[in-house]
């Protein structure tokens, strides 16, 4: 009579630890995808003026002209 039991409390204790199991998966999946979104979203740049975009054309312009400048070995 007991072996009856026995098996019925070995089953669901193992359904119980694949629910378990199962639960901390998808919480620690859906865990690593918020980390993602949230990487993705870092990512992401404003919108800039033209004004600001041609203040940086300009400053690697000058950047660009400085590396020349060593790269000819001229001071300046």
């Amino acid at each position: 009579m007991s072996e009856p039991i026995t098996l019925l409390t070995l089953a669901s204790s193992g359904l119980a630890a694949v629910g378990i199991a199962a639960f901390a998966g998808l919480k620690g999946w859906q865990g690593w995808l918020d980390l993602k979104r949230l990487e993705l979203a870092g990512q992401r740049q404003e919108p800039r003026s033209p004004a600001m975009e041609r203040i940086e054309i300009a400053d690697l312009k000058e950047r660009i002209r400085k590396l020349e400048a060593i790269a000819s070995c001229v001071d300046l």
